[in-house]
């Protein structure tokens, strides 16, 4: 069983960065296409940003430009950086594989865009 543990949100101002991560407790990145995903109040879950094992990246098109996905084998990590954070950013972010499955939801992380 693979567990998923998010972390690295936070209360930021509007432009302002956050860098998310999502560790693994194995290794799995190599074998799964992987996603970050995120709900705000009110709203279904969605893909914000997928990395594909072999390294493709897509996004959604409300972040293209400002947030960046990466994985790092080495240390069972997949990163989401943040950048131009805008309030509507305000969610709770979830990685998962892609397409994802239920048993690897985790706690996620609550990213916060307020001034």
């Amino acid at each position: 069983q693979v567990q998923l543990v998010e972390s690295g949100g936070g209360l930021v101002q509007p432009g302002g960065s956050l860098r998310l991560s999502c560790l693994a407790s194995r290794s799995i990145f190599t074998i799964f296409h992987m996603g970050w995903y995120r709900q705000a109040p009110g709203k279904q879950r969605e893909l914000v940003a997928g990395i594909t094992s072999g390294g493709d990246t897509n996004y959604a098109d409300s972040v293209k430009g400002r947030f960046t996905i990466s994985g790092d084998n080495a240390r069972n990590t997949v990163y989401l950086q943040m950048n131009s954070l805008k309030p509507e950013d305000t969610a709770v972010y979830y990685c998962n594989t892609y397409p994802p499955s239920r048993a690897y939801w985790g706690q996620g992380t609550q990213v916060t865009v307020s001034s």
